[in-house]
């Protein structure tokens, strides 16, 4: 029997659960803690699934912030009755995480503003995002603004509790791998 190490495999490995982890904490979080506009509109959701989504992306890289956001929220769409949603969360929240993640790994300086500027820039995917789909699902140009509050309210708030939090993790994280 070979029983050599190999870190190859085991970082293949731990990716995997990584990702299976942040897109199951992207769905409950997404399911279990939202609230339903009664606004204009869509009136749309503001839940706490983009919390998991930016850890993963700000902390794990953009990889892990695409795969949290596209299967986890497009899971979320799927199985919560938001079925005709789900192809286009899936590139929206996908490219969420995927933008966030690499801003958050490729732009040098303080880290805090970094992932400021990396939450900013997924709020403008998002609303720009959710605009032009509803534009295309509702066929009317004026119902959609009554879901960007929500989405605003949603990332803002996201990035309130992810932020602050991310560099501790990310050196948390450094410390358990070495």
């Amino acid at each position: 029997m070979n029983s050599v190490y190999s870190p190859i495999g085991t970082t293949k490995t731990r990716a995997i659960v990584i990702n299976a982890l942040f897109i199951a904490l992207t769905l409950v979080a997404t399911m279990f803690i939202n609230i339903r506009l009664p606004i204009m509109g869509n009136g749309g959701l503001i839940h706490l699934g983009n919390v998991p989504l930016f850890i993963a992306a700000l902390v794990y890289g953009k990889k892990s912030g695409a795969i949290a956001g596209a299967f986890g929220m497009g899971f979320f769409d799927l199985i919560s009755g938001w079925a005709l949603w789900a192809p286009f969360t899936f590139i929206i929240v996908g490219a969420m995480g995927f933008l966030a993640g690499l801003i958050s790994e490729k732009v040098p300086g303080n880290r805090v503003l970094v992932n400021t500027l990396a939450v900013a820039a997924a709020l403008i995917i998002k609303v720009f995002g959710y605009y032009f789909t509803e534009v295309i699902l509702y066929g009317n140009w004026i119902q959609p603004f009554g879901s960007i509050p929500g989405n605003i309210m949603q990332v803002v708030l996201a990035g309130i509790i992810v932020v602050p939090l991310a560099g501790r993790f990310k050196k948390r994280i450094g410390q358990t791998t070495k």
